[in-house]
């Protein structure tokens, strides 16, 4: 198997692929990027938690429009995880409003977004509906 690196540093490549946050100690607030103190509660102790790969669809937009390196149309959503955490992603294979409602329960799934000159793979995310990723 390839080497392969995390496009992000809150994807954990491991089995299975999972995010993880910050989550402040003092309030349990959930963060992706560093932080220095919690916007919440002003704490400034952090412990990594991992996030459940599972949740729904809170809203969506298909975009039309994008880089040219960039295949459109494709469909940007936000998602309320299962047991705390909201993330933005772009939900993998599907871009028909008809098979996209909010509510929609989607499942995390892996991709690999590119291959540097050395052929390490890097690994991005996204989600998919619960019907397609099992």
């Amino acid at each position: 198997m390839p080497q392969q690196i995390p496009i992000v540093d809150y994807l954990v490549l491991s089995e299975p692929p999972h995010l993880e946050a910050h989550a402040c100690t003092g309030c349990d607030a959930l963060y992706f990027d560093r932080r220095n103190a919690c916007a919440h509660c002003g704490g400034t102790e952090f412990t990594r938690k991992p996030l459940s790969n599972e949740g729904r669809v809170r809203a969506y937009t298909i975009v039309h429009r994008a880089a040219p390196s960039v295949p459109a149309p494709y469909t940007s959503v936000v998602v309320d995880l299962d047991d705390g955490g909201v993330v933005k992603a772009n939900l993998l294979d599907v871009t028909g409003p008809e098979h996209i409602e909010p509510g929609m329960p989607v499942r995390l799934g892996t991709y690999v977004a590119g291959v540097d000159d050395d052929g390490v793979e890097a690994v991005a995310f996204g989600y998919r509906r619960q019907e397609d990723a099992a």
